[in-house]
């Protein structure tokens, strides 16, 4: 379920992307087709996937700053030892301006919860730490990054009735997106606050305004 929900919202976005350099991290990331994107020259991280062209840890990307217009970091937090740590270093090598698209597993869905059951504690996806998409957006903020779009995906676990499926999730998901089985996050890198923050005027006691009458 979970590569058919990200590759469907990242179609959505491909269009949009542009410049010259795209990074995709991780095994899903790579795995993503991104073969109809404006932007040519894509390098796919990963240590074990088969389809990387390049192998390197995660956390020391062996890349200069801001060298990528595009970052794809599909389902990779939730399985990282420090997601702050690894959000800097993506940081570090994206342009101003840049697009950081991410997903993950929603701990507070359906699927999520599963994670309760013992017998699924080793087994993917619940093998993982899951962090709820507002607490992505938090962390996004500090490092200043502006999102785009938050879509929450997957309402049901895959059905083999993917027509009913498809109509309980249309009906219903407006109401109950926060028990979604995956976010997908678009957010664009910021130089500028996002929050500008006004001055204070202080007026100085005994001076006395021009053209006032005594």
């Amino acid at each position: 379920m979970g590569r058919a929900h990200v590759q469907a919202q990242l179609d959505e976005w491909l269009p949009r992307l542009f410049g010259y350099h795209m990074l995709k991290l991780g095994g899903l990331s790579c795995e993503l087709t991104t073969g109809y994107c404006n932007i040519r020259h894509q390098v796919h991280v990963d240590l074990k996937n088969p389809v990387r062209n390049m192998e390197a840890e995660l956390h020391h990307l062996p890349f200069t700053d801001k060298a990528f217009d595009v970052c794809i970091l599909a389902n990779q937090l939730d399985f990282c030892q420090d997601p702050h740590r690894l959000l800097r270093e993506i940081d570090r090598v994206m342009i101003d301006d840049g697009y950081l698209i991410v997903s993950g597993v929603n701990p507070a869905s359906i699927m999520g919860v599963g994670a309760l059951l013992p017998w699924r504690k080793n087994k993917m996806p619940w093998n993982g730490r899951m962090f709820t998409p507002y607490r992505i957006r938090d962390w996004l903020g500090v490092l200043n990054y502006q999102v785009m779009e938050t879509t929450c995906i997957g309402l049901f676990p895959s059905t083999k009735n993917r027509t009913w499926g498809a109509w309980m999730e249309g009906a219903l998901m407006p109401g109950l997106s926060g028990l979604a089985s995956m976010y997908f996050i678009v957010c664009r890198k910021r130089t500028y606050p996002l929050k500008p923050i006004k001055p204070k005027w202080k007026v100085r006691k005994g001076l006395a305004p021009i053209g006032a009458n005594f």
